[in-house]
């Protein structure tokens, strides 16, 4: 178990899905004809309305329905609102001395890339590994379900874990970004706050509403408080805030998108599978691929306007969701038609 830097570390979850334009660029395919299948995010998310005029005209404030939305949402009064649970994992890091965090791979590399930044010890580990790892490690970091493999990770191993840690005054850190969908009870957020432990959410995948950059942090109020006052004042915009807060309070919007979205990720999974290219993981946003034939099939598949997520350590490919019949029409076509196809001795050069 060796602390990992940045010139052993293959860096190539930092680039993120949705990059839509450089993929235009790229292969020479207007924007508009993509279907975009790379982010992880509800193709179908709430549907914003008209914003009333002072959301653009007044300062953001703290005191406004976000957060009472929130904590009713989340089960939880011991949040802060954050532009995107990304400002708390590049801010957490700053919060801490030296330590040795243990990080699982692969896994959203954003973490581990801001607590190597900050100048911490950096551990790259693999599930079998945290329970023997977790005496020397100040900082345990997980994200459940984890992305892109889709592990879900059950609530009791996770407090297991944290007992552990807290012994010695450690810290577990559980992103909970693709959360939303899945049973409560997997959740950490609407548990009684614990020292040490760390839960980050965000209305962006489930909500789809990505582009408003709303998330929050339970913890305990000390925590809470020196966050706030390295993040500074007025970091959410008031119309995201406004935005968010009714999002969050439209419990027959979450109850038909939660569903519908069980739906699509077992539809997903079963087109894989039966166009001959079985996921290895994932869950109801998403479905993660494992395969020699991941770079190709991702070179592939973006030759014909279809943008997904590809990771070269391990070879790999995600899937999000197709919002429409057309696109879930036309990804069928595709997968079927490349079946038929062996990938080429050269991967990344499909014909």
């Amino acid at each position: 178990m060796t602390a990992t830097t940045p010139d052993t570390e293959t860096l190539d979850l930092l680039e993120h899905g949705g990059r839509l334009l450089a993929a235009a660029r790229q292969y020479g395919i207007p924007p508009e004809c993509w279907l975009d299948l790379s982010t992880g995010i509800n193709p179908n998310g709430w549907p914003v309305p008209a914003l009333p005029a002072d959301c653009w005209q007044r300062l953001p404030d703290d005191d406004d329905e976000l957060l009472t939305a929130a904590q009713a949402y989340y089960a939880n009064t011991n949040l802060l609102a954050v532009a995107g649970s990304q400002a708390a994992i590049q801010t957490l890091p700053a919060l801490r001395p030296r330590s040795r965090v243990g990080v699982l791979h692969p896994a959203y590399a954003e973490h581990a890339a801001a607590w190597r930044k900050t100048g911490h010890d950096v551990i790259e580990l693999t599930e079998a590994m945290i329970d023997e790892a977790i005496a020397r490690l100040d900082v345990l970091i997980l994200i459940n379900p984890n992305n892109p493999t889709g592990r879900l990770w059950p609530a009791q191993r996770l407090l297991a874990w944290h007992t552990r840690l807290a012994e010695h005054g450690g810290w577990l850190i559980v992103d909970e970004a693709f959360i939303d969908a899945i049973a409560h009870d997997h959740s950490l957020c609407p548990l009684p706050t614990r020292p040490g432990l760390i839960v980050l959410r965000s209305i962006g995948k489930f909500f789809g509403l990505a582009g408003i950059r709303v998330g929050f942090v339970s913890a305990e109020p000390p925590l809470l408080h020196s966050l706030r006052e390295t993040l500074g004042p007025w970091s959410i915009s008031r119309p995201a805030r406004h935005v968010a807060a009714l999002a969050l309070a439209d419990l027959p919007w979450q109850r038909q998108a939660a569903q519908a979205l069980q739906h699509s990720g077992q539809r997903l999974e079963a087109l894989l599978r039966d166009c001959g290219q079985p996921a290895s993981g994932g869950c109801t946003l998403f479905q993660w691929l494992h395969s020699e034939r991941a770079i190709w099939l991702h070179e592939a598949l973006a030759r014909q306007g279809i943008l997904t997520r590809s990771f070269d350590r391990p070879q790999s490919i995600r899937f999000g969701l197709p919002g429409n019949e057309a696109d879930w029409s036309r990804l069928q076509t595709a997968l079927a038609q490349l079946a038929h196809f062996p990938a080429p001795t050269n991967p990344t050069n499909p014909k």
